[in-house]
Parts: C-alpha cells; structure tokens; sequence
C-alpha cells in the first residue's frame, strides 16, 4: 500500500491510547519500541514496529525519527491567547507582597488588559496573538483552546471571537474557541452585578452564539466562579443559557476558594471543571464520578508563586480524568509551553512523566471534545506528531528552560522544524 509519509525508527513511540485515562489508569503510553506511523491523507493509518510497517507499506517520503521519542501532539485545553499589551508591572507588583485581588481591586489584573484590549481591531488582535500560537506551535501544541473574555462587552468580545475565528482560518493550527464573557465585572458595571451578568445572558451569549459556526462545530461558554467574580448562582445562570444556546459548558472553580463551582459545573455536565486548587473533598468525589475532566493549570500558581497547586493525587484516587494546561494570559502565566507545564506537573502535581504527558494529550483533547480527533496516535485520527530531540520520554519532564520538539506534523505535513 503507497502512502504519504512513514515516520520510522523512533527510539521510543508514545501512542498513548484508551483515552480518557481515568484516575489510577493514567499514565498508559502505548510504548512501542523502534517505533513508526504510517500516515496518509492527513490520518494515521498504522502504528507498530518500523519493521512491521516497512513490510506493509511504500512510502512517497520518510522521517527519520532515529536516537528520538514520537508522540502526538499537545492539545493546550484552557488558554486566554487573544489580548493586547502586557502586565510586567503588575508583575513587580507580586514581587513587592500585592496579592492577585489586590491588584485587581486597584484597577490592575483582568481590568488592565481590558482597557487595552477593548482599543484594538480585530487586525491588531490577531496580529498581536499570532506569534503566540506560532510559539506554542513550535512547542508542540498542535490544538489550543482559546478564550474570549477580555472585552467585557458585546462588541469587545466579537471582535476577540472575530479574531479567533481569522487564526483558525489560517492554520495550521487547530483552535476550539470559548466565549468568556463572564471572566470579570467591568469598571462600568461596579455594584451593578446583577446587571451584567443580565447582559452576558440576554445579549452577548445570543451574539456569539450567531458566530460560531464561523470557527468551529466544538465551542463552548466560560465562567470565573470565584470571589470577586462571579457566584455560584450567576455561574448557573450564565451556563444554563448558555447550554440553551449550544455551547458546550465549561467552569473556572476554585483557584482561590472553594465556592461549590466545580459540583454545579458537574451537575450541569460541564466538559470540565479548570483550575481546582481549593477544591472540597465532596466536589472532589462528584467530579470524579463525571465525565468532565479536571484541569490543572500549574504556570498559574507557579506565576503567583503560590504553595498551592492542584491536588492531583486526590483526583486520581477519586477516579477523575485530570488534564493539564497552560493557562496562557498576560497576567498569571504567560507560558508558551506545554513541555513546561508537564515539567511544573512533574515536580508540583507529583505526577509521573508518563501520566503528565498523557493529561497533556489524549485526557487535554477529551477537555475540549476532540478526543475522537486528537490526542493519541491511533489509527483514524488525526495525524499530528511530534519527533522529539531525546532517546527516551522521561526527558521531557526532567528537562526544562529548553524546546526539545524537532519536528511538528499537523495533519501528516511538516509545519514546524527547529534548526
């Protein structure tokens, strides 16, 4: 049988099947040593021992994957990639003792980005957040989500879903897009809550729900269920309409304080509950007896330089699915990459290599409802892989500091090689 491409010799393949990989079950690679992919029109259609494939295949062209780790790409399920300007001051700010809300309550945090992101037009928005992706990219993400939600207005945060709409266009990304509009009360709406979270639910969900065919069959709707935020009670509301509409449902719980949001977002059969530093033990068990997958996000207390990250063990002895993201956003964790992010799992999640990576693929692309797409190399999906620069897996969460992806194949092409 001709096809497109053979990806042969791999030191190490990772096809990291059976996804999601819930609780103990975690951490299954789907090693095949001296490993190869066989890859046609864009799709895995074999995966096995070089030697297995070589006999079974003629390749148009062939990589090489010699003295490396093969595995699929990282899926980045809980990013805030599109704003404009940047927060090194408010940065200081933390060096100097100031605590996330009380920045944000002197005008700084969400609000900063806002008043700049709210200027800009959907050419400088997408100008702005293209080096971004093409960074992660060249990490190994080869599908990000990417939240809305630094408008805080209807117009705002069309022009931010407008933009999202132009990256996915342009590839060779993938992008599953969620509207965040309840990320935070705006300046103008102070003492006035009630009202805004009237405007997120009769005017902007409408709005955005009128666009979203325009990026992507998957999206789904936000919100920052937390003190200074929103409550539990306006995060059902948002969420109910939200569901009404078609949006996959999705929650920002417990960063600071367990307010009850991760068990509502389970009760509303959320794809997942991100975040859950403080989470209770009883939203802990609800959570791991769901489908919606708790996602960590450790650059964020890492940025914050908190002691508390999300308790992976107790999520996994509940029998959760547990992914793990970047976070990226202008504030927190501005983090490019998700090699980092499995290294912070490895070291604060006290994950191992081999549950990280697979938390930061096939359990990050069932987060964002790809799973039947991406994640894993498996045959019938989507052939996207990462040749990696080291002989064995373990590396890339022992190393950091250092991009170790030497090739990036979306959809069987080549779309990024390190020099």
């Amino acid at each position: 049988m001709i096809i497109d491409l053979l990806i042969h010799s791999a030191a190490q393949l990772l096809t990291i099947p059976n996804g999601p990989q819930r609780g103990g079950a975690l951490g299954e690679l789907g090693l095949v040593e001296d490993g190869a992919v066989a890859i046609l029109d864009g799709k895995i259609v074999a995966v096995g021992p070089t030697s297995d494939l070589r006999a079974q295949f003629t390749p148009r062209s062939t990589l090489d994957a010699s003295r490396s780790v093969v595995m699929p790409g990282f899926v980045d399920p809980h990013t805030h990639l599109v704003w404009v300007g940047d927060r090194a001051n408010e940065f200081e700010m933390r060096l100097a003792g100031a605590t996330y809300m009380q920045i944000m309550n002197a005008g700084g945090g969400i609000m900063s980005t806002v008043r700049k992101t709210r200027a800009a037009s959907v050419d400088q928005l997408a100008e702005e957040t293209r080096p971004r992706l093409r960074r992660m990219l060249a990490h190994g993400a080869t599908t990000v989500e990417i939240k809305t939600g630094y408008g805080l207005d209807t117009a705002a945060e069309l022009r931010l879903w407008e933009a999202i709409a132009r990256l996915q266009a342009e590839g060779p990304w993938d992008i599953v897009p969620t509207f965040l509009g309840a990320h935070a009360v705006p300046e103008e709406y102070k003492d006035r809550e009630e009202a805004y979270v009237d405007l997120v639910v009769n005017e902007m969900l409408p709005a955005v729900s009128n666009q979203q065919s325009a990026i992507s069959n998957t999206a789904y709707a936000d919100v920052f269920c937390e003190e200074g935020a929103f409550t539990v009670e306006q995060s059902r509301r948002i969420l109910e309409r939200a569901r009404v509409l078609g949006f996959g449902v999705k929650i920002h719980a417990d960063e600071f304080v367990g307010l009850g949001g991760t068990r509502m977002g389970v009760e509303l059969g959320a794809a997942s509950a991100d975040h859950v530093v403080f989470t209770p033990d009883e939203d802990i068990a609800a959570l791991g007896k769901s489908n919606t997958v708790a996602v960590s996000l450790p650059p964020t207390p890492f940025g914050l330089a908190q002691k508390e990250y999300t308790p992976a063990k107790k999520f996994l002895d509940a029998g959760a699915i547990l992914a793990i993201a970047t976070d990226c956003n202008p504030g927190t964790g501005w983090c490019e990459s998700m090699q980092f992010v499995v290294a912070l799992a490895c070291r604060y999640l006290k994950l191992t290599p081999a549950q990280a990576l697979a938390a930061a693929t096939v359990n990050a692309a069932f987060a964002i409802g790809l799973a039947d797409r991406v994640g894993s190399l498996e045959v019938g999906k989507q052939a996207d892989v990462l040749i990696i620069d080291a002989p064995d897996y373990r590396h890339i969460g022992y190393r950091f500091g250092t991009n170790l992806v030497k090739t990036v194949i979306k959809r069987g092409q080549v779309v990024a090689e390190r020099e």
